[in-house]
């Protein structure tokens, strides 16, 4: 069973800076894109950031120049460093993993979340 478990998430002032980790588990995670996902409240989960299994990166034009997605595979982890945070960015992160192969495992595997809030 893919088990996916973030964490850094706090409370920051807007501008200030901080690291998010998707510690993964339960899959082979060089065969997987990893992506991270934001939920606001009352608002539909947005996505963020993804790196694929081939090194491959992608961004929301709300996260291209302030947040930097990477991956490290020795430790079945993902980061996202967010930088520049503004209150816009309050959200529960969530990290996802999605196989590069169906066959591989279930599409779209889900962490629990972190809480980021960034005070004006």
């Amino acid at each position: 069973q893919v088990q996916l478990v973030e964490s850094g998430g706090r409370l920051v002032q807007a501008g200030g800076s901080l690291k998010l980790s998707c510690a993964a588990s339960g899959l082979t995670f060089s065969d997987y894109t990893m992506n991270w996902f934001r939920q606001a409240p009352g608002k539909e989960r947005q996505f963020v950031a993804g790196i694929s299994w081939n090194g491959q990166i992608y961004y929301a034009n709300s996260a291209r120049g302030r947040f930097t997605i990477s991956r490290d595979n020795a430790e079945n982890t993902v980061y996202l460093h967010m930088n520049s945070l503004r209150p816009e960015d309050t959200a529960v992160y969530y990290c996802n993993a999605d196989p590069r192969s169906p066959g591989l495992g279930p599409p779209f595997s889900w962490g629990q979340g972190t809480q980021v809030t960034v005070s004006s």
